[in-house]
């Protein structure tokens, strides 16, 4: 029951599920648009890598896409307000968002009424915990946030550097992220969401991102990345530590071979999977939609029919 507040479909899954594709028809048959909530999909020029539709491909407007520069530090805070602004400017024009992505803490960030704790920038702590990150690479700032307050480090994706670091210091000042955040994740709706997942087995899931690491590599991921990197991707604390294109950088710079580096995103994209399931169910909101029992039509027709029943409840 939608009490009056608006009312949109989140469509949310691990890698290579087939969110993207289903949130596409589905907008399709509502006459939409699809506002992605993914945070590396936000990077102007991240294209191959986080298997952006092209261009000339997308049968719908897809929106909050290429919205920044590889090397700025584009936050939560930031895609909460902008990408609120892409859902409103939909529902005035009495249409359905329709937001899919695997990245939890941003899809949160637009339905979930969310502040969120600051700490000091520009400080000595921070200068170490970016310099840190530098160096030793998002993955290890991170394992020190979980060996310090492994309750924080939960609530923090890997990838978000600035949080991580934001969380560090706030322990350094003697507080926690994690009792700062208390509240900020409480499911007081700020949108009426009905969300659905879709979930494949395992096996198929791992055979899908194993194909999907090809194609990107045979599209030309490496290309990609050495513009990136004359673009400033060096520079950045964020997108740099993209799955796909940290290891490509590490290629580049001599550290593995070609076999190598495919293997290790496919490694990694396998474990990032499971962290995405793994805080579906721990949300515990969304349905689950079996696309290898469905076909995207069917599957579509499920979300559509599951989003006008709970309309009328």
């Amino acid at each position: 029951m939608s009490d009056g507040r608006p009312r949109l479909i989140a469509i949310v899954g691990p890698t290579a599920s087939g969110k993207s594709s289903l949130a596409d028809e589905v907008a399709l048959r509502l006459g939409t648009s699809v506002v992605s909530v993914d945070s590396m999909q936000v990077y102007r020029g991240m294209d191959i890598g986080t298997a952006k539709e092209p261009k000339e491909s997308r049968r719908v407007p897809l929106l909050m896409v290429d919205v920044a520069d590889v090397r700025s530090d584009y936050s939560a805070q930031v895609f909460q307000r902008e990408a609120r602004a892409c859902v409103d400017g939909l529902l005035q024009n009495g249409r359905v968002p329709v937001l899919c992505g695997g990245t939890g803490l941003y899809l949160d960030a637009v339905i979930d009424e969310m502040d969120f704790p600051r700490g000091t920038k520009g400080g000595d702590s921070r200068r170490k915990y970016e310099e840190l990150a530098r160096r030793q690479g998002a993955a290890a700032l991170w394992e020190m946030l979980r060996s310090r307050d492994a309750r924080s480090a939960e609530l923090i994706h890997p990838n978000n550097v600035r949080r991580v670091e934001r969380a560090l210091e706030l322990l350094d000042e003697g507080t926690s992220y994690a009792k700062e955040h208390e509240g900020l994740k409480r499911h007081a709706p700020h949108y009426v969401a009905s969300i659905f997942a879709t979930v494949r087995r395992r096996e198929e899931l791992y055979r899908r991102i194993d194909a999907r690491v090809d194609a990107m590599m045979a599209a030309g991921l490496v290309e990609e990345v050495k513009a990136l990197l004359d673009q400033g991707l060096r520079e950045s604390t964020t997108a740099a530590q993209a799955i796909g294109y940290k290891e490509v950088v590490e290629y580049l710079d001599g550290n593995c071979g070609l076999e190598e580096c495919v293997e290790t995103i496919k490694l990694r994209s396998r474990r990032y999977a499971k962290r995405q399931l793994s805080w579906i169910r721990r949300d515990g909101r969304a349905r689950e939609v079996d696309l290898d029992a469905m076909t995207i039509e069917e599957a579509s027709e499920f979300v559509i029919d599951g989003f006008k029943s709970d309309g009328d409840e």
